[in-house]
């Protein structure tokens, strides 16, 4: 650890063993889970036994193990969405600095955009802010997250149509917006070429899960300057690339093998 201090390495052992025994998708005894974890079986079964015994598993009928009372009390606690953001903002910092330029993250919530980390060169300048919701229909990160909506939930969006415009170049029509979030969802990205603010262009791309929900999306802005143009396919590539490191490090962590051995 980087101020010095040792991991505790039962206490390591005994979470990975807690992930092993509630991941299993079938009835495995704890021999092979300990054998597929480099540990004594004496140690794992000592480490189930105190994980019932302190709520964190519970034993099914069928055999299996499911996360206990206490254990799912913790996860009703953890907000996705803040898990995301705390995941990106060491991420987005260095994206911003390295474009020169402002990065943002939203989310989608009672149909609006709602800002959650905004940073770069230019933050103070762009009329976004934390916690503000705009509507999705005209932005880049709102655009991504009505692409990736479940279809019900989407045709429902486009029923609220037809939308203010908020500059000439926004999309007001329903079936305009439909065919391009259909082209948004293929693509990978989406743009706002002026369709929020005339004098702004923006490039968004998803934060994807492994289960294929975007619970989140990303987006680098700039104004627009004369002789100053934003490469889209290669924003495309950096933005793509910070999306993938944010998604494993919010959704894809995985203990290293020396903490699953025994001492």
């Amino acid at each position: 650890m980087r101020s010095g201090t040792p991991a505790i390495a039962s206490l390591a052992r005994a979470l990975t063993t807690l992930e092993a025994l509630i991941s299993a998708d079938n009835v495995r005894s704890l021999s092979d889970i300990a054998r597929d974890l480099d540990m004594p079986i004496a140690t794992v079964h000592r480490q189930a036994r105190t994980l019932i015994a302190e709520g964190f598993l519970i034993r099914l009928p069928n055999g299996r193990y499911a996360p206990g009372p206490r254990f799912a009390r913790m996860l009703g606690q953890v907000d996705e969405k803040q898990l995301i953001v705390n995941s990106a903002a060491p991420v987005l910092h260095r994206l911003a600095a390295r474009l020169c330029c402002v990065v943002q993250l939203g989310t989608f919530e009672n149909e609006m955009v709602t800002y959650r980390l905004k940073t770069g060169q230019g933050a103070g300048n762009l009329f976004t802010k934390v916690g503000m919701q705009l509507e999705a229909y005209c932005s880049g990160i709102g655009k991504v997250l009505l692409a990736h909506l479940p279809q019900a939930a989407r045709e429902a969006y486009l029923s609220t149509g037809p939308f203010p415009p908020l500059t000439p170049k926004t999309i007001v029509d329903p079936e305009r917006l439909r065919l391009a979030l259909t082209q948004i969802k293929h693509d990978g990205f989406a743009t706002d070429d002026g369709e929020i603010h005339d004098q702004i262009f923006c490039v968004a791309v998803p934060i994807q899960t492994a289960d294929d929900r975007v619970p989140a999306a990303i987006s680098v802005t700039r104004i627009k300057r004369p002789g100053r143009r934003m490469t889209t396919e290669r924003t495309v590539q950096y933005l793509q690339a910070a999306a993938r490191e944010i998604t494993a490090s919010a959704f894809a962590w995985s203990p290293p093998r020396e903490a699953r051995r025994s001492a």
